[in-house]
């Protein structure tokens, strides 16, 4: 799966001069946290998210006057509030790496660039419905997890016996183990009951940590 496929697309943006209260008002009602700042030649020249608004605000401790406060905060900028250095990807970059880079950097989102031009947007929310799908989050099923062997074969074995069963998986999911030798795995099954589904995997597992029945 590549970005082009899960960006937001196309792009609300912000020029460098609007005031920082018309910018948030903007993305509220657009319901966006963070957008791209550009320049009047259309050149990404930033990002600014609702927090970096919020934190320009003052805080209710102040001793300013209402008149006084609201000739400040109109006085404030995007481009005093943005995010100069942007991290981007292109539209076909690996989904995994663009989350990656995103976990690294500690940033929510990153503009998807072609040939210069901000073409889309990718952020943690988008992400995050990747992740659903891949669970089968809104699939009815079995979901087990479990740990297996580590091993040539194990997985196919496994997934044979299943599907051998009549069963058919709706998601299916490898992670790290709590040792170099085996495999954490998560998956859901559809076609079989429950106990049919632990009869069937007992003999390729190492353990058996969580079934239930899900949607």
């Amino acid at each position: 799966m590549l970005v082009k496929e899960r960006m937001s697309s196309p792009v609300i943006f912000v020029g460098p001069d609007m005031p920082i209260m018309e910018c948030l008002k903007l993305m509220q009602d657009k319901s966006i946290r963070r957008t791209p700042v550009l320049d009047k030649h259309g050149k990404l020249i930033g990002i600014v998210s609702d927090k970096d608004l919020l934190n320009a605000a003052p805080s209710d401790a102040t001793t300013l006057s209402v008149w006084e406060m609201n000739y400040l905060i109109g006085q404030v900028k995007v481009k005093d509030v943005m995010t100069g250095k942007v991290l981007t990807v292109t539209e076909d970059t690996p989904i995994e790496e663009a989350a990656y880079a995103m976990a690294q950097n500690k940033i929510g989102g990153m503009p998807v660039m072609r040939d210069g031009q901000v073409i889309g947007l990718i952020t943690e929310t988008d992400l995050f419905k990747i992740f659903l799908e891949l669970m089968g989050a809104r699939e009815e099923g079995i979901r087990v997890t479990a740990l297996v062997p580590d091993k040539r074969g194990e997985l196919s074995a496994l997934t044979h016996a299943v599907s051998e069963a009549g069963g058919s998986f709706v998601a299916f999911g490898q992670f790290a183990g709590d040792s170099p030798d085996n495999k954490l795995v998560t998956f859901k099954v559809a076609g079989l009951a429950e106990a049919v589904v632990l009869e069937k995997i007992q003999p390729h597992v190492l353990q058996v940590i969580d079934v239930r029945s899900c949607c």
